[in-house]
């Protein structure tokens, strides 16, 4: 077999190939931007205070509906309950989510709650610093209205409150509304039942000085973020198209690569490897959810993500270090243990994180490891490490690919003039190709950068591009579209060289000339890989002989310029390297001759 297809496919096929991919990749950004809706919507409530008059909140067993036909009793603020002698333990604030008049969908996949306080100044009632709130929390569901409530999860939970009073504590400013941070409150994995009803309870015990913290609540507002429905569809749309994509030129890539005579080396095993991760990604288990109730999701989501960018990453670094020149173990995954051994560590802790984090909210899904002082600041050191890791992870591989570049520049200047002439078009062949990798992963760190800072969407013309939108499937299809273009350019070549029949139809191809080298594929996949070995075998020969046969056969180098007078300006460079035995190097020359 020949050298891999970026080598041998000609510069028009490859200008196709490249136009097709980058239209895919506009597509993949307008899909988002034009047709799919922003990808989570947030929906503001206001807690309704019910009034349990049974007392029953020891037993958990009555549920408090805000408004319908079984609604509660209601008081419009403290004072209202002062003045009926309702005391703190008999008050229930309730949420029902969705408002009234509409149904949550499996479509939403998830539900994030958020929990703010409006509270009051008031001279003789402060709040204290470091004020820890307890809330008896429970959380029900039903699918329909005539039916009864089934309770979800139940939970004592203690949130710190961090509120601020900008104005001056005085009698006169009393009235006047803290500045409360907004508190985690509830993360459910699955949305997948039409109605849910949020009941939360302030326990009151002077004793165990449980809410003796000062301060007196006006009124709870939460807010509700899940995933637009909308979104998920187109989401999950582009999952089922990659995945056959991915799957079917990894296949292929595989087949070919088994084919050849020789093992695969290290740099065809990590591409087909980083195609398994991302097959592993694309896979569409999440068409599964809309019927299942899988709270898992999240969980497994985040696992599959980290499988491919830590493949990602460690790809990376192998594919610059195969094809750095001073490589003294290339083909030898135990080189690159100093490099990867890192980002497998770092991705490993990031999973541990994300277990305490998701994984016990599998069971209690008011848990949040943010409400703890000890775990909170290990969060945010998790996230600030790992943000200055990869800004040094990026510079590194900018490094590495200018180390790439420069010995590859300081290899071919030490080639002969015809045997440099050949490796031109080689050389900036590679070199686009890492210089698209960098931009790949440019595009996922500001894809980052932007996802975080806005929360929106711009206005085009007449149409409404949904910013959040067109960079998760942008980006998406970004990684989808490397990783098919990075197997199919590594494939083998399906041409043939060394007969007579197959040389004699190549000297008439005119502008495959100077595309079709000659590669053995003994040492490596590319004629660039093998260039930027450390010892390079025949440096002045593009091909090797192989005493393979009994009668010794000699290959040998040929030059037939004459051949191609008639197409001088179609061919460059104005020659071509054929190799014959050597018992018929003298025909040959004589037919050159005549010609």
């Amino acid at each position: 077999m020949a050298g891999a297809i970026i080598e041998n496919m000609s510069t028009k096929k490859l200008v196709i190939v490249g136009a097709i991919l980058l239209f895919f990749q506009a597509f993949s950004f307008m899909v988002g931007g034009l047709i799919g809706p922003s990808p989570t919507t947030a929906i503001h409530y206001l807690a309704t205070k019910c009034v349990d008059t049974v007392k029953t909140h020891h037993k958990g067993s009555k549920w408090f509906m805000p408004w319908g036909p079984d609604q509660c009793s209601k008081i419009s603020d403290f004072d209202e309950a002062m003045a009926k002698r309702i005391e703190a333990n008999n008050i229930v604030f309730a949420v029902h989510i969705p408002l009234p008049n509409r149904e949550m969908s499996p479509w939403f996949q998830f539900m994030l709650v958020i929990l703010q306080f409006d509270i009051a100044f008031k001279m003789q009632n402060q709040i204290e610093d470091g004020s820890l709130v307890t809330m008896d929390v429970g959380l029900a569901y039903r699918d329909s209205t005539l039916s009864e409530w089934t309770e979800m999860a139940r939970s004592i939970e203690h949130r710190k409150l961090s509120c601020n009073f900008t104005a001056t504590k005085t009698y006169k400013n009393e009235g006047h509304y803290y500045e409360c941070d907004p508190l985690p409150f509830m993360e459910v994995g699955s949305v997948a039942h039409k109605y849910y009803l949020l009941n939360i309870r302030f326990p009151v015990k002077e004793r165990k000085k449980v809410n003796i913290w000062n301060g007196e609540i006006e009124a709870i507002r939460l807010v509700s973020i899940h995933q637009n429905g909308g979104f998920t569809k187109v989401w999950f749309a582009m999952k089922t198209f990659l995945t056959p994509s991915v799957l079917i030129i990894m296949i292929w890539y595989w087949r070919r690569i088994t084919q050849m005579t020789r093992p695969p080396v290290l740099l065809e095993k990590i591409i087909f490897a980083l195609g398994i991760s991302m097959t592993f990604t694309n896979i569409p288990v999440e068409w599964l959810s809309v019927g299942f109730n899988w709270t898992w999701m999240l969980l497994f989501s985040d696992i599959r993500q980290g499988i491919f960018y830590s493949m990602l990453l460690s790809f990376w670094i192998i594919f610059c270090g195969e094809h750095l020149m001073d490589q003294t173990e290339r083909n030898r995954f135990s080189v690159y243990w100093k490099q990867v051994g890192p980002i497998v560590f770092g991705f490993f802790c990031l999973f541990i994180f994300d277990m305490c984090k998701r994984g016990v909210q599998l069971k209690n899904p008011f848990y949040s490891i943010w409400a703890s002082d000890v775990w909170s600041e290990l969060a945010m050191a998790f996230i600030i490490v790992a943000g200055i890791c990869i800004c040094l992870y990026f510079l590194f591989l900018c490094f590495m690919v200018f180390q790439v570049f420069r010995n590859i520049s300081g290899k071919r200047s030490s080639l002969p003039a015809m045997t440099k002439a050949l490796h031109e078009g080689l050389i900036f062949r590679f070199k686009f190709l890492m210089l698209v990798t960098l931009a790949c992963a440019a595009m996922t760190v500001i894809f980052f950068i932007i996802s975080q800072v806005n929360e929106g969407h711009w206005h085009w013309g007449g149409y409404m591009v949904q910013v959040n939108s067109a960079f998760f499937t942008g980006i998406y299809g970004m990684w989808n579209i490397y990783v098919f273009a990075l197997i199919f350019l590594y494939a083998p070549s399906h041409k043939h060289y060394g007969d007579e029949k197959s040389s004699g139809e190549t000297l008439g191809l005119g502008e495959d000339i100077q595309l079709k080298t000659p590669i053995t594929h003994v040492d490596g996949p590319t004629e660039i890989y093998k260039m930027t070995g450390k010892k390079l075998k025949n440096n002045h020969h593009l091909y090797s002989g192989s005493n393979k046969s009994s009668n010794n056969t000699l290959l040998c180098v040929l030059c037939v310029p004459c051949h191609f007078k008639r197409s001088l300006t179609n061919i460059k460079p104005p020659f071509h390297l054929l190799a014959f035995h050597s018992t018929e190097v003298q025909s040959k020359t004589s037919a050159c001759a005549e010609r």
